[in-house]
């Protein structure tokens, strides 16, 4: 069993969808990032970076004790390897895999996040942080459309690299990205948005967060944090 500590961002999405891909039995733990739960001693104890997504796995490869694993790249490199599925074995194939994987958490997610956070959630404007990240976010989007001209998949076949990508993606309204732009991107993205797996993941989502508005409170629990919130969290009692 597999305890997936979940909130529907796109981190949050990627492991969830991986789950439903591959059968993978599992429990959904919430984690209401407005409300600042993942502050919460037992939490931190398993992802100390105070960011879901997170998992434990009480059925970890080779027996043993339990296993926790935080960071949305690691779970599905650690949920492949468990499920045997949706990583290659094979060296050269494996490692494009990866370095795909490591294009979205290093360079797609981060810029992105910070797109939607300049256009959506700063209480003022930045003009020039709006048009850095826009431009960033169109760029990558460029990279990911030559990617796909000739392959149906970011790799020869269906990967973590591609479920690591499309909630990124599903959100492009929000970046300010019109798909029609990016004409391989959009046949990608609608094929995938098809496959069922994901169809479900993105249906159960919904019934974890039916869309509570941001307000000022959950506003400072979400970007307010300093190194003072690291260090109090960590000395708070269980």
């Amino acid at each position: 069993m597999i305890e997936l500590f979940f909130w529907p961002t796109p981190n949050g999405m990627k492991p969830l969808i991986f789950l439903h891909e591959t059968g993978i039995e599992y429990q959904l733990t919430p984690v209401d990032i407005n409300q600042g739960e993942q502050f919460a001693h037992r939490f931190l104890e398993i992802a100390p970076n105070g960011r879901i997504p997170a998992i434990v796995d009480d059925a970890p490869p080779g027996g043993g004790e339990p296993v926790s694993v935080f960071e949305s790249g690691a779970i599905l490199i650690y949920l492949a390897e468990k499920a045997d599925a949706l990583l290659p074995r094979f060296l050269t194939a494996r490692t494009e895999v990866l370095e795909w994987l490591m294009w979205q958490m290093a360079g797609l997610g981060p810029m992105l996040g910070q797109n939607h956070h300049f256009n959506v959630y700063a209480p003022e404007k930045v003009l020039y942080a709006i048009r850095r990240y826009n431009e960033e976010a169109s760029r990558l989007y460029a990279v990911l459309d030559l990617r796909l001209a000739k392959r149906e998949f970011i790799c020869e076949d269906y990967s973590i690299s591609d479920i690591a990508c499309y909630p990124w993606i599903a959100r492009h309204q929000r970046h300010q990205i019109d798909l029609e732009d990016f004409p391989n991107i959009k046949r990608w993205f609608d094929e995938i948005g098809e496959r069922p797996a994901v169809v479900e993941a993105y249906r159960q989502a919904k019934t974890v967060n039916v869309g509570t508005p941001v307000t000022e409170g959950s506003r400072s629990v979400l970007f307010g944090q300093t190194a003072e919130t690291v260090r109090k969290a960590a000395a708070e009692k269980p």
